[in-house]
């Protein structure tokens, strides 16, 4: 059963069902992933085109992983090495990576819209692997598999996600499928990070920490991420801590088996204490670990492939 899109450019939209069908197909791939061999023929014969024009290394790796664990042709691009850097545009660029006969294009771009924009001139499936401060969909796919692994469910969790709400798309991706799947969304940090209406979405706001984290399932922590911040929306990142850092001291008034993620990199001693990062809480790991398998099930779902899922 293929997605209803040839792409996935985002999660605004997208189904509980497809989501769940993700989730299914990811639960095979990670089988294969314990595997002492972990490869597979599925997508022989395919080429994917890692077009990244923003630094990465879970993203990327975790992709490029996963193509390679599906037997797909790889084709790596980095903007500071190519002719990018001689002022050929996004447009130009596409259309004649495309015309050496690639299927897949998975895009990280700092422009909102960039993998929109790639859908509307290529004929090849494209994902979203980060759009500016738009959107995210892998990173929430796998974040919300892990918490389906860590739970055994979605529905009716409660989780926080605290920080930088306004220039996460992990956050904005987040948002938009854990309330799809039942999940009960809340978010804190300074009143200058969180946008306005974000109630639309059907989350609940929270401006202090110690009273956002009582009866919460999941508080995941995300980066302060200065280098999107036109100026500076808080004195500082100590000062930052001091209010919304994550610590052991404020766990106490968490439940005893709250679970903590990020979706990475993390700035310890800002975001959240090494001790609650390396902790029995925390999950982050298993998200990366998770990421390959999500991925993987993306790829072959997008690919075309007609064929029942062998593996």
């Amino acid at each position: 059963m293929p997605l209803s899109s040839k792409h996935l450019l985002g999660l605004e939209g997208v189904s509980k069902k497809e989501i769940e069908l993700i989730f299914k197909t990811a639960d095979i791939f990670k089988e294969v992933l314990e595997r002492p061999i972990k490869r597979v023929p599925t997508l022989t014969g395919k080429t994917v085109v890692n077009l990244f024009y923003e630094s990465s290394t879970r993203t990327r790796i975790s992709f490029e992983l996963a193509e390679r664990r599906l037997s797909a042709d790889i084709v790596s691009f980095s903007a500071s090495t190519s002719s990018t850097s001689k002022g050929e545009t996004l447009k130009d660029t596409a259309r004649n990576i495309e015309a050496m006969k690639i299927d897949i294009v998975v895009i990280r771009h700092s422009a909102p819209g960039a993998p929109l924009f790639l859908s509307k001139i290529l004929n090849s499936s494209i994902i979203n692997a980060g759009d500016g401060a738009h959107e995210h969909p892998t990173q929430a796919l796998l974040d919300m598999y892990s918490l389906r692994e860590k739970f055994g469910k979605l529905e009716g969790l409660k989780v926080l996600i605290v920080g930088d709400i306004s220039h996460s798309r992990v956050a904005l991706s987040n948002i938009y499928g854990m309330t799809t799947m039942g999940i009960d969304v809340s978010v804190c940090g300074p009143a200058t990070l969180i946008p306005r209406e974000l109630d639309k979405l059907g989350v609940k706001i929270f401006y202090n920490l110690d009273e956002a984290i009582k009866h919460k399932n999941v508080i995941m922590a995300l980066r302060i991420q200065l280098e999107r911040q036109k100026v500076g929306l808080f004195p500082s990142t100590r000062e930052y801590y001091n209010y919304f850092g994550i610590t052991k001291e404020r766990l106490k008034s968490a439940k005893k088996d709250v679970v903590i993620m990020h979706p990475g990199p993390i700035n310890r001693g800002i975001e959240l204490d090494s001790d609650i990062a390396d902790s029995k809480y925390s999950i982050i790991l298993e998200q990366v670990a998770n990421g390959v398998a999500i991925r993987m099930a993306i790829l072959y779902l997008l690919s075309g492939v007609e064929s029942s899922l062998k593996v």
